[in-house]
């Protein structure tokens, strides 16, 4: 079924020429929300892993990582080109000689044809941003912010940790030196609701954000958000209401922006609530049927970006 919006998927192979894939790596930071430095546990719904739980153990070098991720795509993908995908904790938090060390190493690769860093918009001091403009100079470098919110009292139940000045300051800092800024939205948030998340959307069309990844909020054993809702449940959304949200959201986005993700998925074993979130190809063609149902998406173009 065509999709109704122009996919990360879709602008890497129009850029490469063939279809690449994500290689999700652990280069063993840390983050400030855990050390101390800000909080200790993290955001109120990440992981254990810091939100890289599929990535190969951080104790293996880069090397053998990369050749583990490769592995494990290895019976749907017989390419050649990949993105490097730093996944795991904040990847701009630590000594930047040991960001020099992995960026490089990986960057070179041949293999290797763009990197992407996640990370936070308050572990940004000026000499990691520079590190960036001279590997963007190399190949591609897509950096992704955490936000989820521009609703300042969510942050806070969230423990997000900055406020979103933060963000906005980040923003325009890194597009300043040509770096390609993904930022990650939650939808479903406790206390928010569809109006609030259009507002967030709104927010980001008024900055130079090349990229959004869109998932609900998951519920994963383990964290302070799991342990909420074990000892008593608060709704979430259905995947009626999830699609629904969701094209509302892109409907209001602006149109240079490349749509990364529409969707999430935590690991079965891990995943509290919604359960729905498992059936992800059937989640991922209902949107497409929902959108292409609607008449506001009937000839809608597609979002060109980044």
């Amino acid at each position: 079924m065509e999709a109704r919006y122009y996919s990360f998927s879709q602008f890497l192979r129009e850029k490469f020429g063939e279809k690449v894939y994500k290689l999700s790596l652990d280069g063993g930071f840390t983050c400030p929300n855990r050390d101390g430095k800000i909080g200790y546990g993290g955001c109120i719904f990440c992981s254990a892993g810091g939100s890289g739980d599929f990535c190969p153990s951080a104790s293996l070098p880069l090397s053998m990582q990369i050749n583990e991720a490769k592995s494990r795509i290895s019976s749907k993908y017989t390419g050649n080109k990949f993105i490097a995908y730093f996944q795991a904790f904040t990847n701009t938090y630590g000594p930047i000689d040991k960001m020099k060390k992995l960026f490089w190493e990986v960057i070179l690769r041949d293999d290797i044809v763009a990197l992407d860093i996640a990370t936070r918009p308050d572990c940004l001091p000026k000499e990691v941003i520079l590190l960036l403009a001279e590997l963007n100079k190399v190949k591609p470098v897509f950096l992704e912010l955490g936000f989820q919110t521009m609703h300042e009292e969510t942050a806070i139940w969230m423990r997000r940790g900055y406020p979103t000045s933060t963000f906005s300051d980040a923003v325009h800092i890194l597009h300043e030196h040509s770096i390609s800024i993904i930022t990650h939205l939650i939808l479903g948030l406790p206390m928010e609701s569809k109006e609030m998340a259009i507002q967030t959307v709104d927010y980001i069309n008024s900055l130079p954000v090349d990229g959004v990844k869109f998932t609900m909020l998951h519920v994963l054993k383990n964290t302070d958000l799991g342990r909420l809702y074990e000892k008593e449940t608060f709704p979430l959304l259905s995947r009626e209401e999830y699609i629904d949200w969701l094209i509302c959201c892109v409907e209001h986005l602006r149109k240079d922006i490349v749509i990364h993700r529409i969707t999430g998925d935590g690991k079965r074993d891990d995943l509290l609530a919604p359960t729905w979130t498992l059936q992800k190809r059937f989640v991922l063609n209902s949107i497409t049927k929902e959108m292409k149902a609607r008449d506001s998406f009937q000839g809608k173009e597609y979002h060109y970006g980044i």
